[in-house]
């Protein structure tokens, strides 16, 4: 007879193998529901029952809904239940009028079984992996036991650079454990080293878009110290050119140009946010900060105590948003133009930090991801008071005084000051700075004799009227109005309530010359409460036929110590400034009061059909926000950089390591939702995520200069037959990145290589040789001017950007036209390419540049073309590429020396030798090599 205790352990180790098999026991395992059911759901029954549609008033979008009867009473899931779930009753009939998909073929029996089985274990609807909450995974183990402990090394421990390499490793673990092909084993295992040159060279154009310096070689290859390579690594992140290599990348998500887009695409004065990127990336600011400034600058605290305002760089970062088009073209409608922006920004928000499609909500509930169609309108309030209007000024801007005017400021600013507090002047402070809040002219209706001239500005003849609604009066006693005739003698009459109305003020119309010419005037404003509509009537007998204009008009409150009922003279000042003209770069700014906008539902996305009014908030399948976070731009970007927050440090590590790797880890960048494609390696996505956010604390460098350490990035990019045969898109990582440069970097290198490249920081941008023709302004007449000789040779990230003709050699090598964000350039191989780089003047004249470095550098043909090639790729040409060359150019100097005219149209001077001619085509065909324009 056993003993008690022996009987409670046998007991004991019975319940825990029983309860190991549990119910659904080891022969039934747990279905999954992302990875096993939502791919059926999305194939084959979101279109017909999901945010789209909704038949027979049954969804599978939400558990709530898909649980929920339909409208023929019956329930479609019943969980715990299959055979008493309407869905598997359809999905089985042998009825093609009742058996579902209808009109489609019927799905599988395997897919069936599966629904059936995972109805029956209780139809439990699992978040996507995207949307919940970050976790820091363990750090796999790598290497033997005794390696571990630091007493023997082994292959991995060897190989392994830091936490990053171990993730990998431990992923070709588990792929090559459930092989099947010994070949693939074999094939998945870590490539050496590149060599010294390459390395240099890969991470040199990754971290600063440019190859490496001569200087930067020498230092490089001649230390021979165990750190050397990350000592390279921070002279290269320490350079200017790292910033302007990772601004590049961001404009494409920005979609900046210097140009506002549509038919007309007139310019736009807005490259100080390209500098402050430029500034932003070179300074290491904290992706949260970076992300915050772009989202809510001007709405950050700690407001500059003179001005009353964030600084100026938090002002000029919400330019970002200020990149969205405008429509400037006659008999556009400002407000649907204004919606569009304000949609651009909920998408582009979404796509560049959120990784995510959202667009389609703002027509319906989306079909495959947790976002409703109300939830989209919830969002878009965010942004939906932002005072820009599709006007042609392009307001609200900031205004940069330089010299004797920001003198002047100054001075009014701080007479201000001393005079009265801060909340007495924001107003004028604020007006100074933006010219906000102001109603622009479009604001007027009910016209008489009136119109919106050219679609921009309002315009009123003499006896005609028009209406301004709803304006607030009380404490109001300033009318600031910017307005512009050519005859003497007309009136404005401004009354109250009607047309016929208490008359407020009647005032004499300037003369400035003609309506298009305008000025500001402040008048003072008789005394008013309430909100009231005001009506304008002009008197114009001089100039019946004469048009006056109107561009827009404020109410404000008399500064201190001016009289309440005339126009002092620090009021003549201020006017005095309001007329000037500085430069301004376009920002982002809220409209309060009276012009603060309600936002409701647009009934299937149409901008004209509103239902009802929702305030701002975020989709109910994330994280709420907290309670201390304002419901604004300010808000919501503290929510995106919450600890919490699932997307936001995910899309930031992916769309790094896509910039070095060639793929980011989630090859879909632009789409983490269900229909995107899985990441490759989930786990060090998080960890990198996890580390990114608390231990590098949201910092950029730190964060690249932990990946190009890894052995994953240092490893060579050659691959063996068999490595592309098991992993035909480096999946596995077991190679280094071997990518086509961008366009932006092929310019640069062919720039650099020859030592034409002008590397000025900062400032508008430049216009480089293109051909005639492609750039034409119907509208306008503007051209293309021809940059001077310093500027032509700038990088290609300061070349003007035309949004309807971007500069053609950046369209052959795939940049986008920058109209809407872009979040992944499509790679391509055309042969406009190397027609491009075979016949693009700035190819041409950097090939003619880099043949007289070469003719400097050898004595012999051979010696001066390997020497270019050096220059270019660190290392020498292999006697195989260097014959073919040196055969070109030897044929090539024959034909000159036939031929000396066409040497003098290449070389553009007449004195053209057939040696230098010829050594320009070797040159320029060198820079159009293959192995050139990749990195390796």
């Amino acid at each position: 007879m056993p003993k008690p205790k022996l009987l409670v352990v046998s007991g004991l180790v019975t319940v825990v193998a029983l309860s190991s098999f549990s119910i659904l026991g080891v022969f039934d395992q747990k279905v999954d529901y992302n990875t096993q059911i939502k791919p059926i759901l999305n194939k084959q029954c979101i279109a017909c029952h999901g945010g789209v549609k909704k038949t027979s008033g049954f969804s599978l979008l939400f558990r709530h809904e898909a649980v929920a009867p339909a409208k023929s009473g019956k329930f479609p899931i019943v969980p715990g239940d299959a055979d008493a779930s309407e869905m598997i009753r359809r999905l089985t009939l042998e009825d093609p009028e009742e058996r579902m998909p209808l009109e489609h073929p019927a799905l599988k029996d395997d897919e069936i079984d599966l629904l059936r089985k995972w109805i029956d274990q209780g139809a439990e609807w699992g978040n996507h992996w995207a949307y919940t909450s970050i976790e820091k995974p363990e750090l796999p183990k790598t290497g033997t036991f005794w390696s571990r402990l630091g007493l023997t090394t082994s292959d991995e421990s060897n190989w392994i650079k830091n936490e990053i390499d171990a993730f990998v490793l431990d992923k070709t673990r588990s792929v090559k454990t459930t092989a099947t092909d010994p070949k693939q084993v074999d094939a998945l295992k870590p490539a050496p080293e590149a060599d010294r040159q390459t390395l240099l060279r890969r991470v040199a154009l990754d971290l600063t878009g440019l190859p490496p310096t001569p200087e930067e070689v020498t230092t490089f290859l001649t230390d021979k110290s165990p750190d050397a390579y990350e000592k390279a690594v921070d002279r290269l992140m320490a350079a200017p050119a790292y910033g302007e290599k990772w601004a590049g990348m961001w404009l494409d998500l920005a979609r900046y140009a210097d140009t506002k887009g549509y038919e007309r695409d007139p310019g736009r004065k807005i490259w100080r946010y390209r500098d402050w990127l430029i500034k932003a990336f070179n300074s290491d600011k904290p992706y949260d900060q970076f992300l915050t400034e772009q989202l809510a600058g001007d709405l950050m605290p700690n407001r500059n105590p003179v001005t009353g305002l964030p600084n100026q760089d938090q002002l000029i970062a919400t330019g970002f948003h200020r990149n969205t088009m405008n429509n400037d073209e006659g008999g556009t409608q400002d407000e649907e133009f204004r919606v569009a922006a304000v949609i651009d920004r909920v998408s582009t928000t979404w796509d560049v930090f959120g990784g995510t499609t959202f667009a389609c909500v703002q027509c319906h509930s989306h079909p495959y991801d947790p976002f409703t169609h109300e939830e989209y309108y919830k969002y878009m309030a965010f942004f939906n008071n932002a005072r820009d209007e599709d006007v042609t000024t392009d307001t609200p801007t900031l205004r940069i005084y330089k010299g004797k005017d920001s003198v002047q400021l100054q001075a009014l600013e701080q007479w201000m000051g001393k005079v009265a507090p801060l909340r007495q002047t924001t107003e004028q402070r604020l007006f100074l700075r933006t010219m906000e809040p102001k109603f622009n002219s479009h604001a007027l209706d009910q016209y008489q004799k009136a119109s919106l001239i050219d679609a921009k500005y309002f315009g009123i003849l003499h006896e005609g009227s028009a209406r301004l609604m709803n304006v607030t009066l009380t404490g109001k006693n300033r009318l600031l109005m910017a307005w512009g005739n050519k005859t003497p003698g007309a009136t404005l009459t401004i009354r109250r309530g009607a047309i016929t109305g208490p008359v407020l003020m009647t005032l004499p119309v300037p003369v400035t010359g003609n309506q298009w010419k305008d000025t500001v005037q402040i008048f003072s404003l008789p005394v008013t409460a309430g909100k009231h509509n005001l009506f304008f009537s002009l008197n114009n007998p001089k100039g019946e036929n004469n048009w006056v204009m109107i561009k827009w008009l404020a109410f404000q409150t008399a500064m201190p110590s001016q009289a309440a009922d005339s126009i002092g003279a620090i009021e003549k000042e201020y006017a005095l400034l309001l007329n000037k003209h500085p430069d301004t770069t376009p920002i982002m700014l809220d409209g309060t009061g009276d012009l603060a906008r309600p936002t409701q539902i647009f009934d299937r996305g149409n901008w004209l059909v509103k239902g009802k009014r929702v305030d701002p908030d975020v989709p109910r399948s994330f994280p709420p926000m907290a309670k201390n976070m304002p419901k604004n731009r300010l808000g919501l970007a503290q929510w995106m950089t919450d600890r919490q927050h699932p997307l936001t440090a995910r899309v930031a590590v992916n769309r790094l390591w896509e910039q070095l790797f060639g793929t980011g880890l989630v090859e879909t960048a632009e789409d983490f939702g269900t229909q995107g494609i899985s990441p490759s390696h989930r786990e060090l996505l998080d960890y990198l995520s996890v580390e990114f956010m608390e231990t590098d604390k949201w910092s950029v460098k730190k964060l690249l200069k932990r990946m190009v350490l890894s052995a994953t990035y240092r490893q060579r990019s050659e691959a063996s037959p068999e490595g592309i045969e098991a992993d035909p898109g480096n999946k596995y990582l077991m190679r280094g990145p071997r990518v086509r440069l961008s366009a932006e970097q092929v310019r640069d290198q062919a720039l650099a290589a020859s030592g034409l490249l002008n590397r000025k920081l900062y400032g508008p941008s430049v216009m480089p040789p293109q051909p005639e023709g492609i750039w034409q302004s119907p509208y306008s007449g503007e051209s293309w001017k021809l940059s001077d000789a310093n500027d032509r040779y700038r990088r290609a990230m300061y070349t003007y950007w035309k949004r309807t003709a971007p500069y053609p050699s950046m369209v052959t090598f795939d940049s986008p036209s920058r109209e809407f964000c872009q979040v992944r350039r499509l790679r391509t191989n055309t042969p406009l390419q190397a027609l491009v780089m075979l016949n693009d003047p700035v190819y041409v004249e950097a090939a003619r540049s880099l043949a007289d470095c070469m003719r400097e550098s050898g004595k012999t043909p051979e010696q001066q073309i390997q020497a270019g090639f050096r220059r270019v790729m660190l290392r020498d040409m292999s006697p195989r590429k260097l014959a073919v060359l040196v055969k070109l150019y030897r044929n090539t100097e024959r034909h000159y020396r036939m031929y000396p005219d066409e040497a003098r149209k290449l070389l553009d001077f007449d004195r053209a030798s057939p040696e230098l001619a010829a050594m320009t085509v070797t040159a320029n065909t060198m820079l159009n090599l293959d192995e050139v324009i990749t990195k390796e």
